[in-house]
């Protein structure tokens, strides 16, 4: 569509007011409680990030001790698929994600967790939880009720995992990115 003189020529059509006071009024209202709202997140956040790291090896936090969102947390598991993570964890009523939308149906691992060094070994066992002012600490509990069980069954199926030693095999320390 080729705009009108009365925007300018960049759009057709007049601006929607009642859309935009209302997205005005929304962000108002979203900015009230923001700070309470973010501190209790990052709690929630944190608590499940360190609870994962006591109870599951092999596991890391992507960005840990960098300036990040208070909502999101992104955890790799060596040895395991995120596929088969989500999988599982929606059997629980879990939602999350094992990577972004801008790479969704590539089967590459992500470039920024790349960037971030994440072992081969992990790069593709990332997982990112969101939260929201909407979550209680009972959906933290039920993440860390399921995710070890769920990363223990993955395990078991790992070519790389060894079941007997609950660790790595040898040879699947030596495993490395290699870059086309």
């Amino acid at each position: 569509m080729i705009g009108g003189h009365q925007e300018d020529g960049r759009r057709a059509g007049t601006e929607n007011v009642p859309y935009i006071v209302g997205m005005a009024r929304a962000l108002d209202l979203a900015m009230e409680n923001h700070e309470e709202d973010n501190a209790r997140v990052r709690t929630l956040r944190d608590r499940l990030e360190a609870t994962l790291l006591k109870t599951i090896s092999q596991i890391e936090i992507n960005g840990s001790g960098a300036p990040r969102m208070s909502n999101t947390s992104n955890i790799s598991c060596h040895y395991v698929e995120g596929e088969g993570m989500l999988y599982q964890l929606s059997e629980f009523g879990i939602c999350a994600s094992s990577g972004s939308a801008c790479t969704s149906g590539s089967l590459e691992p992500s470039h920024v967790l790349i960037a971030l060094n994440v072992p081969f070994t992990a790069v593709h066992g990332s997982i990112r939880f969101s939260f929201s002012r909407y979550n209680t600490e009972e959906d933290i509990d039920r993440i860390l009720e399921a995710f070890p069980e769920v990363v223990a069954n993955l395990r078991k199926l790992s070519p790389y995992w060894d079941n007997e030693t609950n660790a790595p095999r040898p040879e699947a320390k030596d495993l490395v990115w290699r870059t086309q």
